[in-house]
């Protein structure tokens, strides 16, 4: 999963009524969806590369692209690039295997996400994409009441991590504060919680997965806890997965077992044309 920072879900406390809970709705929809559709967004990516420690050329970039040990090495060949804010032409070390997910060396019109999982993954986007330029929504459930659900979150004592799946590639270790316990239907049920730039969200499959929604799982920010540490899961503001959009994001996290919940949430996106 890209660690590229997305616009935080409204919570939905102010809406009392139903018009205004809809509208609320469609109004976070239009701004996430703004957010996909972004010049170099999700919907640009157009290539992924895995490095290893030969230079290489790589279609549609210039210069030479290689790793050695546990940092990237490029080499402009005379091509202005620029990354945090200075431009360079001549070959650069960067040492990012402790840097956050899709750092960017931009190149012309185009941006180079950078991730690290032991090997380099290099995503190039393009803010000319044909999935960008065709992109005409994303199908969703309509807003309902009922998936907003009240939980709780039961933070850990001390730091803790776990290691998960990919949908592509080996697996990768994230932080996690705990688990957020919510009831449907007179049933406990538990979900584990991620962290990722101070927000929380968890990733999870159920009985919709693979059938109207994205297989491989969808993902759910959560908003900070109260002091007693209450949390309102609101189901509609589920979102896709980068990977769920294009193959060039093979990162995507797989939920853990403990999130594959045995009902239907018919809440929230389905799976993209």
């Amino acid at each position: 999963m890209s660690d590229a920072p997305v616009p935080a879900a409204p919570t939905t406390g102010d809406a009392t009524g139903p018009q205004e809970f809809t509208r609320a709705w469609q109004e976070w929809r239009a701004g996430w969806e703004q957010w996909l559709t972004q010049p170099l967004g999700w919907l640009a990516a157009t290539s992924h590369e895995w490095l290893d420690d030969t230079p290489r050329t790589y279609p549609g970039l210039p210069g030479l692209w290689w790793q050695h040990g546990d940092a990237v090495h490029i080499d402009p060949q005379g091509t202005p690039m620029a990354f945090d804010g200075e431009t360079f032409t001549t070959e650069r070390r960067l040492a990012l295997a402790d840097a956050p997910d899709d750092v960017r060396v931009t190149v012309g019109e185009l941006e180079v996400g950078i991730t690290y999982r032991g090997t380099y993954l290099i995503v190039t986007y393009d803010p000319g994409s044909p999935a960008r330029h065709d992109f005409d929504g994303v199908p969703a459930y309509e807003p309902d009441r009922r998936w907003v659900i009240p939980g709780r979150l039961e933070q850990f004592d001390t730091p803790t991590s776990i290691t998960l799946d990919s949908v592509g590639w080996g697996t990768h270790t994230h932080d996690t504060p705990g688990l957020v316990r919510f009831e449907h239907e007179g049933s406990d049920h538990t979900l584990q919680v991620l962290s990722s730039h101070g927000m929380l969200l968890t990733v999870f499959t159920d009985a919709t997965s693979g059938v109207t929604t994205y297989g491989a799982g969808r993902s759910l920010d959560i908003p900070a806890p109260d002091a007693d540490g209450n949390v309102t899961l609101d189901f509609n503001r589920t979102v896709n997965l980068p990977c769920a959009f294009s193959e060039h994001f093979p990162i995507c996290p797989l939920p853990p077992s403990s999130n594959r919940l045995p009902f239907a949430i018919e809440a929230g996106e389905k799976t993209p044309h």
